[in-house]
């Protein structure tokens, strides 16, 4: 266990397709203390979790100080029922706190949703058997089969967990106090999904990210489809940013007229705006629902990792993983450059 140093504050710079006003700053990593990071989130005691490619869940508290709380013993699947620093888990590509405190991990390779215990540090699993398939509709999510559970979400009252079933070009839905699973979108074809129409009965390309919201809106992050959907309250499925084609464009404009390349996470801010790691282009977005355009939060137009309390002239290196804390502070998980950054409010 070490404590993290932080960066020295630089003359703050600006750009024309700024964002976001705050300084940036290295929370965590860049020293070998990280190998790989996917994602971030904190709890309400501004505790840092941290998923990473390697199998480890990490806590990082307000001191600085590393500790592994589970997957010490590698890659795989064990540890059910026990404490969590012993159990293994498989390619966690992301994890959220429950309003309890509890731990949520989307364990993706495993298939499957974990859980550990605030209290006890006891990990189970909470929503598939670990099988890979496609299985469980209006049953107990704990009996459902998934195929690559990349990323998890709940809504803001803790009632829907929505898990994003990659593999079967789904996004299933739990309900927290019945436990069952359903079909939320996709119907399992691949394909670019039709603007107004249910979003059940319409195709995925591969949903790799989902997010809910203040208001109940679900959006939907799509991986090699380079572009971002949402569902309404009333069921219907539209894009809202990306062409569908592969590239870098679009800065300060239409969002529908960008092009993103390989994004894979995304969150909302507090105003309801949606964070975007776009990956492949190693920068961070955000698509603004009230003009529709998209702007660039953090990052430069190459990849590297060269650090400014600027966020436009920071480099970053395929970007895993964005989360947004109460207070409305970014954090960005800077997945090759083996750290956590983040965007003071």
């Amino acid at each position: 266990m070490k404590t993290i140093s932080l960066v020295l504050f630089l003359p703050l710079l600006t750009l024309a397709t700024a964002a976001h006003a705050g300084k940036l700053t290295l929370v965590v990593g860049g020293d070998g203390k990280l190998h790989e990071p996917f994602a971030a989130a904190l709890d309400a005691a501004g505790n840092i979790f941290i998923s990473e490619e390697s199998g480890r869940i990490l806590k990082v508290d307000a001191k600085g100080v590393i500790k592994t709380i589970a997957g010490e013993g590698g890659k795989g699947f064990s540890g059910d029922g026990g404490p969590a620093a012993k159990a293994q888990l498989h390619f966690p590509h992301n994890l959220i706190v429950a309003p309890n405190g509890d731990l949520l991990i989307a364990d993706t390779l495993n298939n499957c949703v974990r859980k550990i215990d605030a209290k006890t540090g006891v990990i189970t699993t909470f929503a598939g058997t670990g099988e890979k398939g496609f299985s469980g509709d209006g049953g107990p999510a704990a009996k459902a089969k998934f195929n690559g559970t990349f990323s998890i979400a709940l809504d803001r009252a803790g009632r829907q967990l929505y898990i994003c079933d990659l593999g079967n070009r789904r996004i299933r839905a739990m309900d927290m106090k019945t436990g069952l699973v359903k079909t939320f979108a996709g119907n399992g074809q691949r394909g670019v999904p039709t603007d107004g129409t249910d979003a059940t009965s319409s195709p995925l390309t591969d949903p790799r990210a989902v997010c809910v919201d203040s208001k109940g809106n679900i959006y939907i992050l799509e991986r090699s489809g380079h572009a971002l959907r949402v569902v309404e309250r009333t069921g219907k499925i539209r894009t809202v940013a990306g062409t569908g084609k592969k590239g870098f464009s679009g800065d300060g404009g239409d969002a529908l007229k960008a092009e993103m390349n390989g994004p894979k996470h995304l969150y909302p801010d507090l105003q309801d705006n949606i964070l975007i790691a776009d990956a492949e282009n190693n920068v961070v977005r955000k698509y603004i629902p009230a003009t529709r355009k998209l702007v660039r939060v953090a990052g430069t137009d190459r990849k590297g990792a060269a650090l400014d309390t600027n966020p436009l002239k920071t480099e970053l290196a395929r970007p895993h993983g964005v989360y947004v804390h109460t207070d409305g502070t970014i954090y960005i998980v800077d997945s090759y450059n083996n750290r956590i950054l983040k965007i003071a409010p």
